[in-house]
């Protein structure tokens, strides 16, 4: 499943909502780093409706264009949770993905479900890497010269270590 179609998903699970309404919240949530045009997000409502997994009403509108109003189906709920619950690989590895997952994963009822994405999140922060390598080994800030470079590093390695102490924290309570 896309990545927008978890949003659209997602966010019509907390009540029945516009395209416009929509479109501006998966903005607010990912269109900082990608996006979010009427190209992408209507073709993936109109996907969704067509699977089962929203319906779509239509009621009038300003001028000729009526207004249409999403709602989540039984089986939109059980296509998002299950994307929720096996979301791994770009999902998991990729921050701006991952919060989207993050954002929607209280939805998922099984707290074991739940620590089990964090866990795969967890594992992968957890094995070594950069942004620069030498050979196959990860390069550390200490050893960069490049103040901007170093700052990267430093930055995603508090980042990261911060992600890793909560999720943990979240694990064990």
């Amino acid at each position: 499943m896309s990545i927008i179609d978890v949003m659209v998903l997602g966010f019509l699970a907390e009540r029945p909502q516009h395209g416009y309404e929509l479109r501006r919240k998966i903005e607010q949530l990912y269109g900082h780093t990608r996006r979010i045009s009427d190209g992408t997000l209507y073709p993936a409502t109109d996907r969704l409706e067509r699977n089962g997994y929203v319906v779509k009403e239509s009621e009038p509108g300003r001028g000729r264009a009526g207004r249409h109003t999403l709602t989540l189906t039984d089986a939109g709920r059980a296509h998002l949770l299950e994307a929720i619950r096996t979301a791994d690989d770009h999902d998991i590895t990729d921050a701006s993905r991952f919060y989207v997952i993050l954002t929607f994963l209280s939805l998922l009822p099984d707290r074991a479900d739940q620590h089990a994405v964090l866990r795969r999140r967890l594992e992968f922060l957890e094995t070594p890497a950069s942004f620069f390598y030498d050979g196959d080994r990860p390069v550390r800030a200490e050893e960069v010269a490049d103040p901007y470079r170093r700052g990267l590093l430093l930055t995603a390695r508090a980042t990261s270590a911060a992600e890793r102490a909560w999720i943990r924290e979240e694990i064990d309570s």
